[in-house]
C-alpha cells in the first residue's frame, strides 16, 4: 500500500526539506557533475570549424583524444554556438533542458492538465535531481534530452490526428543522432507511411543539406567516422549500457555474436511493438521502441537511458508503480561504477550491466495493452474498428486511420498533481568521462580524462 502523502503545509514543508536534505548528501557524495564536458566538444568542434577553418572531425577537446563524433548535420544544427562563448552556450543549453524536459513531462502525462502545485513542483525537482541518465545528460552538456521531445512530439500529432507534420521531429532527430532512426521502424509497423516517408525524407534532406555545407566533413564521417567505434571510447567501457557492452565486457570481439544479439532484439522488439499498436498502446509502443533503440546501439552511455523514461509512465499508468519505483531507485544510484576497475567474475556479470537488465527486462516485459479497467487507446490494425481514444492514453492510429482527439503519453503518477520522473542536477567537481580509453584513478567518477559521445 503507498503511504499517503502529509495534507498540511507544515508536514508538507517538513516532507520536501528531508528530501531536499537527503538529494543534497546523495549529490555531494556519489554523483559529480560532468563538467559539461560533451557540450565542450561540440562548442569547440563549431568554434574551429566556423572560425579558424579547421576540419568538423579534427578537433579535440585539449588533453583529451575526443572530439565530435555526430553526422555532420548535428553540427549545422549547433552552428549557433559559434555566435556564443562557452559559458553563454552553457546557459541556452540548460535553458533548452529545460524547456525539452517540461515537454516531455506534459507529453507523457497525457492530458490531464492540472498543476501540481509548490509541494508537487518540490517533489518532482526532488526525482530530478537523482535519476542519473538525466543528472549526466544535463552535466554533460548532452542532446538526449531534446531528441526525446523530438521524438514524443511526432508521437503526440499523431495521437491528436495531426499527422500532417508527424515524422518532421523523427527525421530531425535520427539526422542529428543515428539511434532514433529505429522509430522510422515504428511507424512503418503502426502503417503511418506518411509519417514514416516524411521522417525519412527529412533524414534524407538534412544530410544531403549537411554535405551541401561541408562535403569533406560529409564524406569522411559516412565513410571513415561512423566504422571507427573507437573514435566514441572504448567498447567495453562500464558506462556502455548496451548489448556489445556486455559482451565488449566478457570479452566477445566476435561482429557475428553481436549481429545476431541484435537481430534477435530486434525480433523482440517487432512482436511486442506490433502488439502494443494491435492493442491501441501508443506509449507502449514508443517506450518499446526507445528501449530496443538503446539495447542495439554499439554504444549507449549512461545518459542515453533518458529514452526508458516513456517505459516509467506506462508501468505507472498500468498500476506497476513499485516496480517503477525499484527500478527507478537502481537507476539513480550510479551501481554500474562499482565495477568500473574489475567487470570479471559473476558479480562483475550482474553488477557492471545491471542497466542492461533493467532495459532487456523492460523490453521483455513492459506492459503492452493493458491498460487499468476504463483505460482503451485507439490503434488497432486496417482490419479492425478502430475504439475511441481515451483521455489519458496515447494513441498511434494506423494509416487509414484519424483518431479525432488524445495525446502521446500516459496518465503518469502524480505528486499534488505532478508527474513523477528523472532529472539531472549535481554538484560542481572533476567528471567521469562517457567514454574513457585509458585506466582512470580507483574513483571512477573524479576522473579527469573524459570523451564525448
Amino acid at each position: 500500500m503507498t503511504p499517503a502523502l502529509p495534507r498540511g503545509d507544515r508536514g508538507r514543508l517538513l516532507l520536501v526539506l528531508a528530501l531536499a536534505t537527503a538529494v543534497t548528501v546523495f549529490t555531494a557524495t556519489v554523483p559529480l557533475l560532468r563538467d559539461w564536458f560533451d557540450l565542450r566538444v561540440y562548442h569547440g568542434s563549431v568554434d574551429v570549424w566556423v572560425h579558424h577553418g579547421g576540419r568538423l572531425y579534427d578537433y579535440r577537446v585539449p588533453g583529451t583524444a575526443y572530439g565530435f563524433t555526430y553526422p555532420p548535420f548535428a553540427a549545422v544544427a549547433m552552428l549557433p554556438m559559434a555566435l556564443l562563448d562557452l559559458p553563454a552556450t552553457i546557459a541556452v543549453t540548460l535553458l533548452l533542458d529545460l524547456a525539452a524536459l517540461a515537454l516531455i513531462l506534459r507529453l507523457l502525462a497525457g492530458p490531464d492538465r492540472r498543476r501540481p502545485g509548490p509541494f508537487g513542483w518540490a517533489l518532482l525537482a526532488c526525482l530530478l535531481a537523482l535519476f542519473e541518465p538525466l543528472r549526466d545528460t544535463v552535466s554533460f552538456g548532452q542532446v538526449n534530452l531534446l531528441l526525446l521531445a523530438l521524438v514524443l512530439a511526432d508521437g503526440a500529432l499523431l495521437a491528436g490526428g495531426r499527422g500532417r507534420l508527424a515524422g518532421a521531429g523523427i527525421g530531425l532527430a535520427a539526422a542529428i543522432k543515428l539511434t532514433p532512426a529505429l522509430f522510422i521502424g515504428l511507424l512503418l509497423v503502426a502503417r503511418q507511411w506518411r509519417a514514416a516517408a516524411l521522417a525519412t525524407a527529412v533524414a534524407i534532406g538534412a544530410t544531403a543539406l549537411a554535405a551541401g555545407v561541408d562535403p569533406d566533413a560529409s564524406r569522411f564521417y559516412w565513410t571513415e567516422a561512423l566504422w571507427d567505434t573507437d573514435r566514441v571510447g572504448r567498447l567495453g567501457y562500464v558506462s556502455n549500457q548496451s548489448v556489445q557492452g556486455v559482451l565488449a565486457r566478457l570479452g566477445t570481439t566476435d561482429r557475428a555474436v553481436w549481429a545476431a544479439a541484435v537481430l534477435l532484439v530486434l525480433g523482440v522488439w517487432a512482436v511486442r511493438t506490433r502488439r502494443a499498436v494491435a492493442a491501441g498502446d501508443g506509449t507502449a509502443a514508443f517506450a518499446l521502441t526507445g528501449l530496443a533503440a538503446c539495447l542495439v546501439s554499439p554504444v549507449t552511455w549512461v545518459h542515453h537511458l533518458v529514452w526508458l523514461l516513456p517505459s516509467f509512465a506506462v508501468l505507472v499508468r498500468t498500476g506497476r508503480v513499485r516496480i517503477a519505483g525499484a527500478l527507478y531507485a537502481v537507476l539513480c544510484t550510479s551501481v554500474v561504477w562499482l565495477w568500473f576497475d574489475d567487470t570479471s567474475g559473476a558479480d562483475g556479470f550482474a553488477g557492471s550491466n545491471a542497466y542492461v537488465w533493467i532495459t532487456l527486462g523492460l523490453l521483455l516485459w513492459l506492459p503492452a495493452g493493458q491498460l487499468r479497467p476504463g483505460l482503451r487507446t485507439g490503434i488497432r490494425s486496417t482490419s479492425t474498428t478502430t475504439a475511441a481514444p481515451s483521455p489519458v492514453a496515447p494513441t498511434i492510429s494506423p494509416a487509414s486511420v484519424q483518431t479525432d482527439s488524445g495525446s502521446f503519453g500516459t496518465a503518469a503518477a502524480t505528486a499534488g498533481g505532478g508527474v513523477v520522473s528523472g532529472g539531472a542536477v549535481g554538484r560542481d567537481g572533476p567528471s567521469e568521462p562517457t567514454a574513457s580509453t585509458v585506466p582512470a584513478d580507483r574513483n571512477p567518477q573524479s576522473s579527469s580524462e573524459r570523451a564525448s559521445s
